[in-house]
């Protein structure tokens, strides 16, 4: 009996749903199996989520999607990293650039010359060995120079771009490859009283619609793996206490600057997010620490455009993730599977993430325990790895000015946060996981921006005599510089590449 699955069924529309609709028509065709999405216009979704990180241009490509004629229809711009501002203390800024500080030399990371450089006074501070964040600040983005042996063949990137729009933008590629969409609330989910497994799902208008596998993208609610399975939640709010949300957007700004903006206030954290035609702006906080009149008072007050609304969009939730991310015949996808604050930008990733580890396990209809366990194990570790991450933005603050901080500062933090922050106090030791999204470069940003120090450098780099070391600084700087300069300004690029075409 052919037990491959011959019917998913997507609950569920917004990015998640689109994005796995693409996805599945793309990598496994429509022919063979049926896909079918059920969404209604009446239902809303979050919809804020304009910034990605650079995995999203892989799962572009991968869909065989035009960056440009994509970027254009959701008003997008290009992101090379993250700025915080206000993090490590008031006043002081950093950035978390995409891509690589300097370059490995014998066998040994760039960081650790550059800590000895630096603690001899023969060394700028780490921001001059990125190209990604030279070219931030100069407002300069390129895709790629295509000169071999440079910092420019390859410039890692990600997107800024109307995650709305990027859902009908997905919405119109997947329903020409063959995807049936169905407009319609759920009102009942149907399950095999021996199994569990879900069988179909019930519509207001008395529509069922049966189905093998079933993908849960129905937001925070969780439709199918929670009201329906009875998964379970593991909690974090003790690690990450922001709660809330409010999201507003303003008039376009000039120059439209190639990165995230992230600003840390007494009450919470702000971001600022440069689209085509407006700008994303929002502000994270927790309830037990700011109200939301306070939080509001923040958001408006620090505004760098007039607001296109009078009122912003408030948000509930609660950082954590489900226990399971596939239960029986069902994989939560999105918000439905967990929810991670935005402050590295990586709701649209854990979609895509996702999705690709599930093609990678691709069950039959039945006996796919050992994948389903497998496939569960790895989430949870990418997930936990991302919770470290952005826990240490909240820890390593040097900040006593509210209740907030003072509580981030002296709260608890997860063992594996702990060792990490031991390793590479140490020595400047920094090791990956395979599994991990952020890299050895990722942590080292948060790190040194956040003034975490490491008491000394590995002993290989004093092979170098102090002159030479001297020299070998100043050249990474001097190329980095040069290829920065190289790069057109982010607006002439966008004119040039993306522009978004007049109705």
């Amino acid at each position: 009996m052919d037990q491959n699955l011959k019917h998913i069924v997507i609950v569920g529309g917004g990015t998640a749903g689109w994005m796995s609709a693409a996805a599945i028509a793309k990598i496994i065709g429509t022919q063979n199996c049926k896909v079918t999405l059920v969404e209604s216009e009446q239902i809303g979704t979050v919809g804020v989520g304009e910034a990605t990180i650079p995995p999203i241009v892989e799962f572009n490509n991968l869909l065989g999607i035009n960056a440009d004629e994509m970027l254009s229809a959701t008003y997008g711009t290009f992101k090379l990293g993250i700025e915080f501002q206000n993090w490590g203390k008031t006043g002081h800024t950093y950035m978390h650039p995409f891509g690589e500080f300097g370059r490995t030399i014998k066998n040994v990371n760039f960081w650790h010359y550059w800590k000895k450089a630096y603690d001899l006074g023969i060394s700028p501070g780490l921001e001059h060995y990125s190209l990604n964040w030279v070219a931030a600040k100069q407002n300069r983005f390129l895709r790629s120079g295509g000169v071999a042996n440079s910092p420019l063949s390859k410039v890692p990137h990600a997107y800024h771009f109307d995650a709305s729009l990027y859902a009908l933008f997905l919405r119109e590629f997947s329903t020409r490859l063959g995807v049936s969409r169905i407009e319609g609330k759920v009102d009942d989910v149907h399950q095999d009283t021996q199994s569990g497994f879900i069988t179909g799902i019930k519509l207001q208008d008395g529509q069922v619609i049966e189905g093998d596998f079933f993908l849960d993208c129905t937001g925070f609610r969780g439709l199918l793996i929670e009201q329906t399975l009875k998964t379970g939640f593991e909690d974090w709010s003790h690690y990450l206490p922001c709660d809330s949300a409010q999201a507003i957007p303003s008039e376009a700004i000039n120059p439209k600057h190639p990165y995230t903006v992230s600003i840390a206030h007494a009450d919470g954290w702000q971001w600022r997010i440069p689209l085509q035609h407006r700008t994303g702006n929002g502000i994270v906080y927790s309830s037990e620490f700011a109200s939301d009149e306070v939080a509001r008072t923040t958001l408006l007050a620090n505004l760098k455009s007039k607001a296109l609304q009078d009122e912003p969009r408030q948000l509930r939730f609660k950082t954590g993730k489900r226990k399971r991310a596939w239960n029986k015949n069902c994989l939560a996808i999105g918000l439905a599977s967990g929810f991670m604050e935005p402050l590295e930008s990586t709701s649209i990733h854990l979609i895509q993430s996702t999705l690709m580890r599930f093609f990678a396990m691709f069950p039959r209809r039945t006996g796919f325990d050992t994948e389903m366990q497998h496939f569960n194990a790895q989430i949870d570790s990418e997930m936990d790895s991302i919770r470290d991450f952005i826990i240490l933005h909240y820890k390593a603050t040097e900040r006593e000015d509210s209740e907030l901080w003072k509580y981030c500062r002296h709260m608890a933090i997860p063992d594996s946060l702990q060792a990490k922050l031991e390793f590479y106090q140490s020595g400047s030791w920094l090791e990956r996981d395979k599994s991990e999204l952020f890299g050895e470069h990722s942590w080292l940003a948060v790190l040194n921006g956040q003034h975490v120090h490491a008491k000394s450098y590995s002993p290989l780099v004093d092979s170098l005599g102090n002159d030479d070391l001297k020299i070998l600084l100043r050249d990474t700087r001097e190329v980095i510089a040069k290829c920065a300069t190289a790069m057109p300004q982010h607006e002439e690029f966008i004119r040039d590449n993306c522009p978004v075409q007049a109705p």
